[in-house]
C-alpha cells in the first residue's frame, strides 16, 4: 500500500511538472466569451477568445500600432477620395482548407451590417464593399473617412462558403436566446482551430498547424484549454496549484501573493477602458424607482449629486488596492479627444450634492435598483457596493442587482435598466467610437448601448459628421464640443480607468495588452 502511494505520489508530481514545461497554456478569466459568433457581441473577452481563431484585416500591438494581419496593405485610393483600397494576404486558408478571398471580405462586412450585428456602429459609414479581384478589395464610405483602419480591428472574416452551408449567414439575435451554428463553431483564419466548446465550463483550441503565420511567430502554445472561474478566490488558487498557467483577471487583493510565489510573476499595465454607471435620463418615468409620475435622473441636477456623491478615491483605496486611476471622463487617456482637464471634474462632495438634491425636490431623496455586472469587469460587484452606501449619504437607497454580463448586458441594449455599471474599451483609440455607441441617440444602426435616453440632434449631427472630417483640426474641435455637452449633462457617472494585473507563470513569455486582449500566438514557452 505505502509502495502504491508513493508510486501515486511521483506521478502526481510528474504531471505537476508536465503542467509547467507543457505547451499547453492553461488560461482563465472571470468570465466566458458571450459567443463565437464573430459579428453578434462587441464584449472584450468575446472579442479575445475569437482573436485566437479569427482574424481581422489589421490588428494593434500592445503600443497601438497598426500590424497587417489579412490585409498586407492599405491606402486611400488614388482615384476616389472616399475608397480604401485594402490588399489581401495571399495563401492564406481556412481552417477547413477553403481559400481566404476579396469574396470573404465582402460576404463579411456585409454580414457585420445586419441588425442584430453588434459591429455595425463601426462600419456605419460604409456604403459599398467590392471584391475587385480575389486579393484586393474596395471599402466606399459616405464621404472620406480618415479613420476607417482604426474601425476594424475587432471585425471579424469568415468563409463565406462555410457560413452559408451550415445555415449561419445571418448574425445571431443573442438578446433574443437564439444559439446558431456560428456561436458554438469556428471556421476562421487564425493561429488556433476550436477543439471543443462548452459555454461557461470550458473551451480548448489547438494550434494551426497550417497558419499563414506559422514561422512569423513564435507559436509556441500547441494547446489553449480557456476555464472561465468566477469566484476570485478560486481563481487565484488555481493559479497557485498550477491548475492554470495564465491568468487574466487578477485579483487586486491577491497581487502581493501571487507575485511573491516562487515561478510566477505579475504583469501590470494600464487598460484602455473607463469604467462607469449609466442613469436613464429619457424616460418620463422609472421602472425601478419609488418615485410616481416622474423621473428623478431626468433632472441634471440629480445626476451631477449622484456623481458628487462617488468617493473615487475610497474606492481606488479600499476597493481596487490602488489598481485605479479616479476617472472624470468616460475616455480613457489613450483616446483622441481625451484631456486631462475634463478628466479631472468629478470630484466628491457631500454636502453640494445634497443642496443639489433639495433644490431638485428630492431632498427626501428617493429609491432605485442599480444593475451591476458580476463577472465582466475588475471588482465589478464590489464597486457597486460601495457605491450603494455612498449614494445612501445624500438619501438615495440603492437596491443592487448583481447578475452574470450574459444577463446583463442585453438589459443595457434593450432599454431594460434606468441605473446600471458599464466599461468601455476604445479599440480604435478615436472619440468617435465612445460618441457613436453611448452619446448618440438610439437608432437602428448607431447609439445601441445608449441606455440614457440621451438624444440631442445638434450633438447626433455632430457624430455623424466626424466619419468624414478630414479637416482634423475642424474634427478635434467638434470631438471638444461633443465631451462638452456629455459632461454637462452628467450622462454618465465616470468611476475609474482601469489597471491591468496578468499573473502567470514565470516560464509563460507575453506583455500585458493595454486592449486586455492576449493573442496566444505571441506566447513563449519556457
Amino acid at each position: 500500500m505505502k509502495k502504491t502511494t508513493t508510486i501515486l505520489a511521483v506521478a502526481a508530481l510528474m504531471s505537476s511538472t508536465a503542467v509547467v514545461n507543457a505547451e499547453t497554456l492553461k488560461w482563465a478569466r472571470a468570465g466566458d466569451a458571450l459567443t463565437l459568433d464573430p459579428h453578434s457581441q462587441n464584449e472584450g473577452p468575446s472579442h479575445t477568445m475569437r482573436h485566437q481563431m479569427y482574424e481581422p484585416l489589421i490588428i494593434r500591438d500592445t503600443s497601438g500600432a497598426f500590424v497587417p494581419t489579412l490585409a498586407t496593405d492599405w491606402a486611400p485610393s488614388a482615384d476616389n477620395p472616399n475608397v480604401w483600397v485594402f490588399n489581401l494576404r495571399k495563401g492564406v486558408k481556412f481552417h477547413d482548407g477553403a481559400d481566404f478571398t476579396a469574396e470573404d471580405v465582402v460576404f463579411s462586412f456585409e454580414r457585420a451590417k445586419q441588425p442584430n450585428s453588434d459591429m455595425k456602429e463601426l462600419i456605419g459609414s460604409i456604403t459599398a464593399v467590392r471584391a475587385v479581384d480575389d486579393h484586393t478589395v474596395e471599402i466606399e464610405t459616405e464621404g472620406p473617412n480618415p479613420i476607417l483602419p482604426s474601425n476594424l480591428t475587432n471585425l471579424f472574416m469568415m468563409d463565406k462558403g462555410w457560413t452559408e452551408a451550415n445555415n449561419t449567414v445571418n448574425v445571431q439575435d443573442f438578446e433574443g436566446g437564439e444559439i446558431t451554428y456560428a456561436t458554438t463553431n469556428v471556421n476562421g483564419t487564425g493561429a488556433y482551430t476550436l477543439v471543443s466548446r462548452e459555454p461557461d465550463v470550458k473551451t480548448v483550441m489547438a494550434r494551426n498547424e497550417a497558419y499563414w503565420g506559422r514561422n512569423d511567430f513564435p507559436m509556441e502554445v500547441s494547446e489553449i484549454v480557456y476555464t472561465p472561474i468566477q469566484n476570485a478566490a478560486t481563481r487565484v488558487a488555481a493559479l497557485l496549484s498550477g491548475e492554470i498557467n495564465f491568468l487574466q483577471d487578477m485579483p487586486v487583493q491577491d497581487l502581493a501573493r501571487v507575485d511573491g510565489t516562487d515561478g510566477l510573476v505579475v504583469k501590470q499595465a494600464p487598460q484602455n477602458r473607463v469604467i462607469f454607471f449609466g442613469m436613464n435620463q429619457g424616460a418620463d418615468d422609472l421602472e425601478a424607482d419609488n418615485i410616481e409620475g416622474k423621473n428623478p435622473l431626468a433632472d441634471v441636477r440629480v445626476r451631477k449629486a449622484m456623481s458628487m456623491a462617488i468617493n473615487r478615491d475610497a474606492i481606488r483605496q479600499v476597493v481596487m488596492r490602488g489598481q485605479s486611476q479616479p476617472a472624470g471622463m468616460i475616455a480613457p487617456p489613450f483616446v483622441n479627444g481625451w484631456t486631462a482637464a475634463m478628466d479631472g471634474e468629478s470630484s466628491t462632495d457631500l454636502e453640494g450634492a445634497k443642496a443639489l438634491m433639495a433644490e431638485a425636490g428630492y431632498g427626501d431623496g428617493f429609491s432605485i435598483r442599480l444593475d451591476c455586472p458580476n463577472d465582466r469587469y475588475i471588482n465589478d460587484e464590489p464597486i457597486c457596493q460601495a457605491a450603494v452606501g455612498m449614494l445612501g449619504q445624500i438619501g438615495i437607497t440603492v437596491n443592487l442587482d448583481a447578475i452574470p454580463k450574459a444577463q446583463h448586458f442585453p438589459k443595457i441594449v434593450e432599454g431594460k435598466t434606468d441605473f446600471y455599471m458599464l466599461g468601455w474599451g476604445v479599440p480604435t483609440y478615436d472619440s468617435e467610437y465612445i460618441f457613436n455607441f453611448l452619446v448618440h441617440g438610439r437608432e437602428s444602426d448607431i447609439g445601441t448601448w445608449n441606455g440614457t435616453g440621451f438624444n440631442d440632434a445638434d450633438v447626433n449631427a455632430k457624430i455623424k459628421s466626424l466619419a468624414s472630417n478630414t479637416d482634423l483640426d475642424a474634427r478635434n474641435a467638434d470631438i471638444a464640443a461633443i465631451w462638452r455637452a456629455v459632461q454637462d449633462e452628467q450622462l454618465y457617472i465616470p468611476i475609474h480607468h482601469q489597471v491591468l494585473n496578468w499573473g502567470m507563470g514565470e516560464g509563460v513569455g507575453i506583455e500585458v495588452d493595454p486592449e486586455d486582449q492576449p493573442r496566444v500566438k505571441y506566447f513563449t514557452m519556457k
